[in-house]
């Protein structure tokens, strides 16, 4: 068994001792409410299954699920945004503008993929907004626009080139998947552990409560702990350079997360959506990794290619 399916492997043990442990709780403390946790656990099942198959899969196949999850994280956002009736076309080449990003990383195009969409998109979409003529609600539904956009397909898709980065080995490139993935949402588990733990002082009590600076700094810290025993085992880093990885996403994470509730808040909604049961959106899930996706994937481009 290579060191790909080890590692997935490893993360079914952990997520069927999760269900043990549950079906434990729900057994012993009847009088408790479970079904939330419940439900996470059995979303996660589906997750780790689809996300395992797209790791096994052809670069093509794999990058075919993380444009599906991109158009689907896109359509999500856009339905909590107000739209104006004008903005139809440019909400077309928007979508258009997913598998032209995805092909870009398929043919290992680094030069376009950096720009087609911060770039280009960027300026065309305005640009074609202003042929119809609505200038109501102009400058902020183009912000909108372009930020739903650059988060939820081009930031995202920077865990889609990880995979088609030149390697050594034939699994390097999902190795690395794994290794960003994994951390961030062990990142967001420690950071919740923590600020339960031993949380007091709120570090945004306006915009997500229960973040709190205990929680952040044991996220980072164990989160960074982590990265340095993985890394060397599953990335081209040496240890230090793991331990600053770990660092990075432990740092990013946070700040996806509550960037996003940021975003939620302004909307005026809890979650954003209901596609994951116990979770919320596809976005709940994502929120994290559209900031520590680009910042690990230039971090490893930059010293290891």
């Amino acid at each position: 068994m290579m060191l790909l399916e080890k590692s997935l492997a490893a993360i079914f043990v952990v997520l069927l001792a999760a269900t043990v442990v549950n079906g434990l709780l729900v057994l012993l403390r009847p009088d408790k409410d479970w079904r939330e946790l419940t439900l996470r656990i059995r979303t996660w099942w589906a997750i780790v299954v689809l996300f395992s198959l797209a790791m096994l899969s052809p670069h093509w196949l794999a990058l075919t699920f993380f444009a599906l999850v991109s158009f689907m994280a896109l359509k999500e956002f856009l339905t909590l945004v107000p739209s104006r009736q004008s903005d139809r076309m440019p909400l077309l080449w928007m979508f258009i503008a997913i598998p032209s990003n995805y092909w870009l990383i398929g043919i290992g195009w680094y030069g376009m993929f950096v720009v087609f969409i911060p770039v280009y998109v960027f300026l065309f979409l305005p640009a074609r907004m202003v042929i119809a003529g609505d200038t109501q609600g102009f400058l902020r539904t183009a912000s909108q626009l372009h930020w739903s956009l650059m988060t939820t397909v081009f930031a995202f898709s920077h865990v889609a080139f990880l995979l088609v980065l030149p390697a050594d080995g034939l699994q390097t490139g999902a190795l690395l998947v794994l290794f960003l993935v994994g951390l961030t949402e062990f990142n967001d588990i420690a950071q919740y552990l923590w600020g339960k733990s031993l949380g007091r002082i709120r570090v945004t009590p306006k915009v997500s409560p229960n973040k709190t600076l205990a929680g952040l700094l044991g996220g980072i810290a164990t989160t960074a702990l982590v990265a340095t025993a993985l890394g060397p085992l599953l990335t081209p880093l040496t240890w230090p350079m793991a331990l600053l990885a770990g660092v990075m996403i432990g740092i990013t994470g946070f700040c996806g997360d509550v960037v996003m509730s940021a975003i939620k808040r302004d909307i005026g909604v809890k979650d954003s959506g209901t596609l994951l049961p116990g979770h919320g959106g596809i976005l709940d899930r994502l929120d994290s990794l559209i900031f520590t996706a680009p910042v690990f994937f230039h971090f490893i481009r930059y010293f290891c290619y």
